[in-house]
C-alpha cells in the first residue's frame, strides 16, 4: 500500500508567505518584543538582589529562554534576551527593507533604524566575544597574565625542567561533568570523581583549618565540605574537586584540589616532577607588567579618595617595547587589543587591582549611537526646514471673481 502526498496549492502557499511577511514586518510584533524587553529588564533588576549581576546576565539576557526550577524540574517560563533580541533584529531588518523607500525626506528615519540594528548586533558580539579579567600586582611584582573573575581551571604542570614548565589546563566544565580526560601531553588519565562548585576545607581531625600549605596530597589532611552557591557581589564561590590520576600501571592516587589551597601540590611519576592545582582561569598577555608604585591620593585633611594611580613598567618578550606607563581613573592603558583600567587596591595601598577587558566589538555601540544621533538630527532639521518653508510661502486667494455691478 502506497501513499502519496499532495502538494499545497500555489495560491495557498503564496497567501501563507504573505501572512508570514506581514507578521515579521508588523509594528505589533515590534511593540510586543519591546514589551518583553521591558519585562526582562524589570525581572532581572529584582532578581539581581539574589543572584548578582553576572548570574543575572547569564540567566536573563544571554540565554534563549529564562528557566526556573519547580521542585526537581527546570522549566522555561519566558523568552530570554537572545531570543527577544534576535526576533527584534529580524523585525527591524525586514521592516527597514520592506517599508522604507530610498527617499531624502526619510533619510533620518532610515539612519535611526540602521543604527538600532547595528546596536543590537553589537550587543550580541559583545556577549559572545568580550573577556573580563583582573590583574593583581604587589609592589615590585611582575606578571604576564590576568585571571578570570569567576571561571576556574585545573592545571597539571610538568616542572622537571627548571627552565620551562609544560602546563596542561583543563576547563572546570569538564571537571564538573566528571569526564575522563586523556591529554596527549599527560602520561596518565584525569578522572574527576567529585566536584563542588562552592566548598570550604576542613581538617580531617575535625574543626576548621587555616588551610596552610599541605605537604603531599592535601586529601590526606583535609576534606572539602560542600556549601550553597553564593551570588552576592562581595562573596566568592570556592570550588573543589576530587581527581584520580590513572597511569598505565594503575591508579596514582586521588587528589583533593581546591581554589582555597594557596600553592600547588607536588608528586612524581615516571621519573618526572608534577604539580596539580585548581586556580582561576588565566589569560596570558602579550606584555609583562611590573608595578613600580601605587598611589592613593586623598583630599587634604580628609580620608576622601581623590585619585588612584598605578605606575608600571611595560615590557614585551622581544624587548621592542620597554617603557613606563601610568594608569589612573578615567585614563586606561590600551595595548594589544586589551584595555587596562584602574579598578581597585588592596594590602594597605601596596597592591593594585587592574581590570583587563578584551572586546573586539567595543567600537560598534559608538558607531550605532553616532548614526542614530545623526539620523534624529537630520530628521528634525528636514521637518523644521519644511515647516519654515511653508510659513514663508504667501497664501494664494481662491475667491471666485463675480460680475461687476453696473447699477
Amino acid at each position: 500500500m502506497s501513499t502519496t502526498t499532495r502538494p499545497l496549492p500555489p495560491r495557498l502557499v503564496q497567501e501563507t508567505l504573505l501572512d508570514l511577511r506581514d507578521f515579521v514586518v508588523s509594528m505589533k510584533l515590534t511593540l510586543v518584543l519591546l514589551g518583553f524587553s521591558m519585562v526582562l529588564v524589570f525581572a532581572a533588576t529584582l532578581d539581581q538582589v539574589k543572584l548578582g549581576i553576572w548570574a543575572v546576565q547569564e540567566k536573563y539576557f544571554r540565554s534563549f529562554l529564562v528557566s526556573t526550577q519547580v521542585g526537581s524540574v527546570v522549566a522555561p517560563v519566558f523568552p530570554g534576551g537572545y531570543l527577544v533580541g534576535g526576533l527584534l533584529l529580524i523585525n527591524l531588518v525586514a521592516a527597514h527593507f520592506y517599508r522604507f523607500a530610498l527617499k531624502w525626506r526619510k533619510a533620518g528615519i532610515q539612519l535611526v533604524h540602521f543604527g538600532l540594528i547595528i546596536l543590537l548586533v553589537g550587543e550580541l558580539l559583545t556577549g559572545l566575544w568580550q573577556e573580563d579579567a583582573h590583574l593583581r600586582l604587589n609592589q615590585g611584582e611582575t606578571k604576564n597574565y590576568a585571571e578570570s573573575f569567576r571561571e576556574f581551571e585545573v592545571v597539571l604542570s610538568d616542572v622537571t625542567d627548571p627552565a620551562y614548565d609544560e602546563v596542561v589546563a583543563i576547563p572546570i566544565d569538564l571537571i564538573a561533568r566528571k569526564a575522563t580526560i586523556q591529554h596527549p601531553k599527560l602520561p596518565f588519565k584525569v578522572d574527576p570523581k567529585s566536584y563542588y562548585p562552592n566548598s570550604t576545607l576542613m581538617s580531617r581531625r575535625g574543626g576548621s583549618t587555616g588551610v596552610a600549605a599541605p605537604g603531599g596530597n592535601a586529601g590526606e589532611q583535609l576534606t572539602a565540605v560542600p556549601q550553597a552557591v553564593t551570588y552576592r557581589p562581595n562573596e566568592d564561590n570556592i570550588p573543589a574537586a576530587i581527581i584520580e590520576l590513572t597511569g598505565p600501571e594503575g591508579s596514582l592516587g586521588k587528589w583533593l584540589v581546591s581554589a582555597e589551597l594557596p600553592v600547588p601540590q607536588e608528586f612524581s611519576h615516571a621519573g618526572r616532577s608534577w604539580r596539580i592545582a585548581l586556580r582561576l582561569k588565566r589569560a596570558y598577555l602579550p606584555v609583562a607588567l611590573t608595578l613600580l608604585k601605587f598611589s592613593h591620593d586623598r583630599y587634604a585633611g580628609t580620608e576622601i579618595p581623590k585619585n588612584f594611580s598605578s605606575r608600571l613598567r611595560l615590557a614585551t618578550p622581544d624587548g621592542r617595547d620597554d617603557r613606563e606607563v601610568l594608569i589612573y581613573m578615567n585614563n586606561p592603558l590600551r595595548y594589544g587589543g586589551r584595555t587596562f583600567y584602574q579598578a581597585g587596591f588592596q594590602n594597605n595601598d601596596r597592591t593594585t587591582v587592574l581590570q583587563v577587558v578584551r572586546n573586539p566589538s567595543w567600537a560598534v555601540p559608538y558607531v550605532a549611537c553616532t548614526l542614530m544621533t545623526i539620523g534624529l538630527t537630520l530628521q528634525f532639521c528636514l521637518h523644521l526646514f519644511g515647516f519654515i518653508r511653508k510659513r514663508r510661502t504667501p497664501a494664494t486667494s481662491t475667491r471666485p471673481v463675480g460680475r461687476p455691478n453696473l447699477a
